[in-house]
């Protein structure tokens, strides 16, 4: 490891130190909670129900969803019922700052009764006595004050917390319009089992649905044992406290002050058993609901894989038949005359038998295509990237064909290799291989291919004349003893006289090539060159051949020049 990787390796260990050490010191920090409005009342059911609604898709299950939301909504209305009650019964502790403004809220409470009725029998006779009017003013302005002081005392125990009956009516208020003016849940796609893929992404949702609904069970199943055991603790403690037996007699006011408040105390016992009581139904007839919500989901999880094996029965089917078939064609083109092209109809039945079971199978899995725009795009997008050499052979088909370009019979050189062109396609360019210009005019019998993007992603060379002139050279060595002068003089002769025809239609095919192109003119006439040797002098001579002819002129020129150097 290098010094660089060791630096980055420790810091990264660094860092995931550090992670772990404050993951660990947070480990008993509480998650975040929103602050959710006053009450006494657990509207968890409620909101399960509300919850759960929103994954019912057939009829049926929507009609059992929104059956369990009513069922939860009528058992928070009861329990907000049993908790008005509760609050209004609730004393606070004896000698508490409460306590003192609850008996000042009486007090003033009657003291306004008594401005009222004051207030209404001084109206009757005010207008006839001036001085009842002037006490109608003086009540009024007391009764005033009294309701001033009156609101203010409840603000006190508001403050002090102890106006807890009229928090709970507020919510039971709210909780009433939320439920009439809810807006309805949005409901989820339709689960779609035309494909394979489908099919297994349907099996999936419906078992995650099935699970939320079994949770949402399960805490009906809490609530309704919970409030079973509310309810026989209450029941309990009603069975020990009788009922007062007989009439209280009128005279004895304090009895009968007391037998009506345990009477009215025993009344709300009942009152909250039977709200309890609803309660417990309401709960148990959610749970019914949850249950039969399962029992369809459950139904259609196993026409779901009932649906998946009928799929996987189809591939299984195709892959059995693809089998077969590439057996039946083994067999078939098992025996010809030509091995080489029974193999290859082989090969490609076989492929093309594969290839429809391929497409038939993710068909199967996938589908028809739906996006049709988006998928041809994806497709030539694909096939420019994969076809990339074969457009770029086909835009080089135009080059070559240009004026400029490559003919059949051409000599050319391309990409190191030189012969004549005998195919030009749309994609590709064939040439009987005849070596490169230093070696030209012996055929090796070979046919090399070259797709046409070569003419404009690479250079290729080609005759700018229909003789297909070039220049050729060869080296004479003169033995020490003869004259090198007298000697290359000669071989210039003859040189001159083989070549002169065609130096002559090469000067003439130049000069309209030069023209044309405004390039400067030149010779066509052989040149010589002495050079020393180590053996005597070299005699190096150019001269213009045809590249076909290349060969044959070398030759005769050879057999000239070893008759001279003989001669000398």
């Amino acid at each position: 490891m290098t010094r660089a990787a060791k630096i980055t390796a420790a810091v990264f260990a660094l860092l995931l130190m550090g992670c772990l050490a404050v993951a660990w010191l947070t480990r008993g920090s509480a998650p975040l909670q929103v602050a959710e409005p006053f009450t006494v009342v657990d509207r968890k059911l409620l909101e399960t129900a509300r919850q759960v609604s929103a994954l019912a898709e057939t009829p049926a299950e929507i009609e059992l969803a929104s059956q369990a939301v009513r069922l939860a909504d009528h058992e928070v209305d009861q329990a907000y019922a049993t908790a008005v009650r509760e609050a209004t019964d609730t004393k606070p502790a004896r000698g508490s700052v409460l306590e003192q403004l609850d008996v000042r809220l009486a007090a003033i409470r009657k003291q306004v009764d008594e401005r009222h009725a004051r207030i209404a029998s001084l109206e009757k006779s005010a207008a006839a006595s001036d001085e009842a009017a002037g006490q109608l003013e003086l009540a009024r302005a007391q009764l005033a004050l009294d309701e001033d002081e009156l609101e203010d005392t409840r603000l006190d125990i508001e403050r002090q917390g102890g106006n807890e009956r009229s928090r709970l009516e507020q919510a039971a208020r709210e909780h009433a319009e939320a439920s009439k003016g809810a807006a309805p849940l949005a409901r989820p796609a339709p689960i779609r089992t035309d494909t394979l893929g489908d099919q297994v992404v349907a099996w999936w949702t419906l078992s995650e649905r099935r699970q939320e609904v079994s949770t949402a069970l399960e805490k009906a199943s809490a609530r309704k044992e919970s409030v079973e055991w509310e309810h026989k603790v209450l029941d309990d403690m009603v069975a020990q406290k009788p009922v007062p037996a007989g009439t209280p007699n009128n005279d004895d006011g304090e009895n009968r002050d007391a037998t009506l408040k345990r009477l009215r105390s025993l009344s709300d016992q009942r009152k909250t058993l039977t709200e309890l009581d609803r309660r417990i139904q309401d709960s148990a007839q959610i749970g019914d609901a949850y249950r039969k919500w399962i029992g369809l989901l459950d139904q259609r999880r196993r026409a779901v894989v009932h649906a998946i094996v009928g799929s996987l029965a189809w591939i299984m089917g195709i892959l059995l038949a693809v089998v077969v078939a590439e057996t039946g064609v083994r067999r078939a083109l098992r025996d010809g005359q030509d091995r080489r092209r029974t193999h290859q109809q082989r090969f490609l039945t076989t492929l093309a038998v594969r290839a429809a079971g391929t497409v038939i199978i993710l068909l199967i899995i996938f589908g028809a295509p739906s996006q049709t725009p988006t998928i041809i795009g994806l497709i030539t997008a694909g096939l420019t990237v994969a076809l990339k050499d074969f457009l770029v052979a086909f835009c080089g088909w135009f080059v070559l064909m240009g004026r400029n370009g490559v003919r059949v019979g051409d000599w050319v050189e391309i990409k190191g290799v030189g012969g004549e062109v005998i195919e030009l396609g749309l994609f590709k360019t064939v040439l009987l291989e005849m070596g490169n210009r230093t070696n030209a005019g012996h055929p090796t019998g070979r046919r090399v291919s070259f797709m046409n993007g070569y003419a404009i992603e690479s250079a290729y060379f080609n005759f700018s004349t229909a003789g297909q002139w070039l220049w050729d050279e060869l080296q004479v060595t003169v033995p020490p003893g003869s004259d090198p002068y007298a000697t290359a003089e000669k071989i210039r002769a003859v040189v001159e006289r083989e070549t002169e025809a065609d130096g002559q239609l090469a000067e003439q095919e130049w000069e309209r090539i030069t023209r044309q192109y405004g390039t400067q003119r030149f010779s066509s006439r052989p040149a010589v060159e002495l050079r020393p040797a180590g053996g005597g002098v070299e005699v190096l001579v150019r001269y213009i051949t045809r590249g076909p002819q290349r060969a044959e002129v070398k030759s005769r020129l050879f057999r000239q020049i070893l008759d001279v150097l003989h001669t000398a």
